[in-house]
Order: structure tokens, then C-alpha cells, then sequence
């Protein structure tokens, strides 16, 4: 947890002073949508990134068709 708190610091809060906290939320929102669960390695697909783990999938449904 620490680590994910330490990665929200540097990439999202110390980047820039924000005008208003809806700012801030928006910014934090899209970091964590966009950048942290789309590179974080997830137990329950096998310690794949949701990319890599989509890239699996659709390849042999790809095939199929």
C-alpha cells in the first residue's frame, strides 16, 4: 500500500499545484484507471497486467473466428 501511495505522490500530487480539488480528484482518477491498474501485475489473472492478460485471451477468440 505504501508503494502505491509513494507512485500517486510523485506522478499525480507534486506534478503541479491544483486550482480546485475536483482538479485534483479528476487527476487521480485517471492516473489510477489509466496508468496504475493497467500496469499492476493482479492475482486473480495469474500475476499478468490487465493487458497482457487481454492480449492472451483475445489472440486464441481471434483464431477461433
Amino acid at each position: 500500500m505504501e508503494s502505491f501511495f509513494s507512485l500517486l505522490q510523485k506522478n499525480v500530487l507534486n506534478r503541479q499545484p491544483w486550482a480546485t480539488r475536483e482538479d485534483l480528484r479528476i487527476a487521480i482518477v485517471t492516473w489510477i484507471e489509466r496508468t496504475y491498474h493497467r500496469r499492476r501485475r493482479q492475482d486473480s489473472l495469474g500475476r499478468l497486467t490487465p493487458i497482457e492478460f487481454e492480449t492472451i485471451m483475445t489472440a486464441p477468440a481471434t483464431q477461433a473466428a
